[in-house]
């Protein structure tokens, strides 16, 4: 693995102790360079997100092919929810989109303040969504009864398969929720890391890591909202 002479044991050389940790970055010995390294490290988990990217997959592939089958019901679960609060949901997600892409711009030009002001930011959107999600979403329709699968006791339900479309509404939405507050959780520990000084401009790549996966976690939402929220 690759490691930060900070790290190591043996004494650094003449004149290394005075540089900042990123500067101070050597690449894995089964790489030529860091280049390489960098390279190798994101074609990784370019490969993950593409797992990532199935896993939602059976989720959307069980979206249509139920709705197709019971269109009125997902018609009438899509009408329970507040598009507004989904709206403002997605703006805050391509907010923190921006913010997330200005903290490597930053952590590029070793203006650090700035990128730690802008993870931070990030940071504070994934709460605002997930604040919105559970208070203002999850909280008041199962408390209404509006619940998956045999959970669901809505008395003013009009179609039998509605339970479905909570069901497959709860899975998507709970899961993507998952994947903002693992996103948060990364976010925040190269906030923690770059305030050690281990990112700059020549050794970032745990920031564009992050960056990756929080792009998807972005480009997710942009189908759920419309697929869940927008039907009728």
């Amino acid at each position: 693995m690759a490691t930060i002479d900070s790290q190591r044991t043996e004494p650094l050389p003449s004149g290394e102790e005075s540089k900042p940790l990123w500067a101070r970055y050597k690449h894995g010995h089964h790489y030529r360079n860091a280049a390489e390294e960098f390279d190798g490290v994101k074609l990784g988990f370019w490969l993950f997100l593409a797992t990532e990217v199935l896993l939602f997959a059976g989720i959307f592939v069980g979206y249509f092919i139920f709705r197709m089958m019971h269109p009125q019901a997902w018609a009438n679960g899509s009408s329970y929810l507040d598009w507004r609060l989904g709206a403002a949901n997605t703006v805050v997600l391509l907010l923190s989109s921006y913010t997330m892409a200005a903290s490597i711009h930053y952590i590029q030009k070793n203006e650090r303040a700035k990128a730690h002001l802008n993870l931070l930011l990030t940071i504070a959107a994934g709460a605002f969504f997930i604040i919105v999600k559970f208070a203002f979403e999850y909280y008041p329709k199962w408390t209404a009864g509006k619940a998956p699968g045999i959970f669901f006791n809505y008395p003013y339900s009009t179609d039998p398969y509605e339970p479905l479309w909570w069901t497959i509404y709860y899975c998507g939405t709970a899961l993507h929720a998952l994947h903002v507050v693992i996103g948060m959780i990364l976010i925040f520990r190269v906030y923690l890391n770059s305030r050690k000084g281990m990112y700059g401009p020549t050794y970032y790549t745990g920031v564009e890591i992050a960056g990756l996966y929080w792009h998807l976690v972005d480009l997710i939402w942009i189908f759920l909202f419309p697929l869940l929220y927008l039907i009728h």
